[in-house]
């Protein structure tokens, strides 16, 4: 058994509070990879609390919505961190449009995917190049594919760094209970009826009883609904 595997296994009945804990004084670079969800507005609070200026990543993949670079300028007052953005390699968002148009992402699966490989994949694969361990805000209750998300894995897609994820046990209820507690301010769009935020022409509000995933990619007939940075279709079949 790896130490990742131990260690996973040892915090399961963590706190989020110690899980942050644990990889700060486990690992020497460590990086918040933030979407400025709900989810990374507790767990920058959280690590703001326990070190001094985390480091925080975000991929700014061109299509995001102003409501989300409005909620960086309010942590960025809020909390002392080093902002990492990170941006698509220009020259393969044109070749994707001159191949494909502006918005292929509509017109198939396959098209979305290799957008969101781009936009989001890529480039992550990038801002962590050089970190030892980072940490994400996935919870096992926001999808099926997320069910089984360890506390701690090594991170093969990213050169076996330690993939962290806090709040992996909580539930949304507590993600909200945290941030009124707190008084934190938090992206605008929850309060339009949005539960999972994305990129802008791919992300919608969702109805009373909706899947709070069921905004995101709407008009597609998959079951398992992912941008490729937590989950692909070649991981689930090996």
């Amino acid at each position: 058994m790896s130490a990742l595997v131990e260690a996973s296994a040892a915090l399961e009945e963590g706190t989020a509070e110690e899980i942050l804990r644990w990889v700060y004084t486990r690992f020497e670079r460590v990086a918040i990879v933030a979407s400025f969800q709900a989810e990374s507005t507790v767990l920058i609070d959280m690590a703001s609390q326990l070190v001094d200026q985390p480091h925080v990543v975000t991929l700014d993949t061109g299509r995001l919505p102003r409501e989300t670079h409005d909620q960086i300028d309010r942590e960025l007052a809020a909390h002392p961190i080093r902002l990492q953005v990170q941006a698509p390699d220009p020259e393969e968002l044109r070749a994707l449009a001159a191949e494909h148009g502006a918005n292929p992402f509509y017109r198939s699966v396959e098209l979305r995917q290799l957008c969101c490989d781009i936009r989001k994949t890529r480039p992550l694969a990038r801002a962590l190049s050089g970190f030892d361990a980072w940490i994400t805000g996935l919870r096992r209750e926001q999808a099926s594919s997320r069910a089984a998300t360890p506390v701690v894995a090594e991170d093969p897609a990213h050169g076996g760094i330690a993939k962290v994820a806090p709040l992996v046990c909580w539930s949304e209820e507590q993600v909200w209970d945290y941030i009124r507690t707190r008084r934190l301010e938090y992206h605008e769009l929850y309060d339009r009826g949005y539960r999972s935020i994305g990129c802008a022409p791919c992300t919608r509000a969702v109805s009373a009883g909706e899947d709070p995933r069921a905004g995101r990619w709407w008009w597609e007939e998959e079951e398992i609904k992912e941008c490729g940075l937590h989950w692909s279709p070649a991981v689930a079949r090996s």
